[in-house]
């Protein structure tokens, strides 16, 4: 995805919650200007406040003042059990949906007023918008993490019931082997003494 970024011309700044994410970069040398890490197997929401005020700082501040132009979220969504998916969302700048013609048929919308105006009621929205996101994400990825860690462990043990079963044959197979040749020479030397 930062390829993809780059080829477009924009800079991608990551902001990383996780001890994984963090660990990926670091890995791979890739610089982070920000990272939160111990709070994500039970995420509060006191880390999303966080992470939200951090994210809208770089973006009050703009690219050209050493903030951000666009925030996107990257996350896992838990969709069941078995499957979890990859999910890329954009935070901001907010992309206002027209209704087509086609769509909206003869329905008419109505007009909103806002008091007071509609841009104090958007900068009082917009950072609990964002920590709602943001949370959703955090529990979105820690429910995808039990769920893969719980398949994972699933696997291990049905793996594992597996190879006692298969050992167990094994085990058996050897001692019957024994058992049979230790009949078998016992018979052959009461037969040696019964012919002399």
């Amino acid at each position: 995805m930062a390829e993809l970024l780059r080829e477009q011309g924009k800079e991608p700044v990551f902001y990383l919650v996780g001890r994984k994410a963090v660990g990926y970069f670091q890995f791979r040398g890739i610089a982070s200007a920000a990272e939160w890490t111990g709070d994500t197997d039970t995420p509060a929401f006191h880390t999303a406040e966080e992470i939200s005020h951090t994210l809208l700082d770089a973006f009050s501040r703009g690219g050209e003042a050493g903030g951000v132009d666009e925030i996107t979220l990257v996350y896992n969504r838990f969709v069941s059990m078995m499957t979890q998916s990859p999910e890329n969302v954009r935070l901001l700048p907010l992309e206002i949906a027209e209704a087509d013609d086609s769509e909206a048929g003869s329905t008419v919308y109505p007009l909103y007023e806002f008091e007071p105006d509609a841009e104090t009621v958007l900068d009082a929205i917009l950072p609990v918008y964002i920590q709602s996101r943001v949370f959703n994400a955090l529990l979105q990825s820690s429910a995808a993490k039990q769920a893969a860690t719980q398949k994972a462990m699933k696997s291990a043990s049905d793996n594992a019931d597996k190879l006692i079963t298969d050992y167990t044959r094994l085990r058996n197979n050897a001692r019957q082997a024994e058992i049979t040749q230790q009949i078998a020479e016992i018979v052959g030397g009461a037969d040696a003494l019964a012919s002399s």
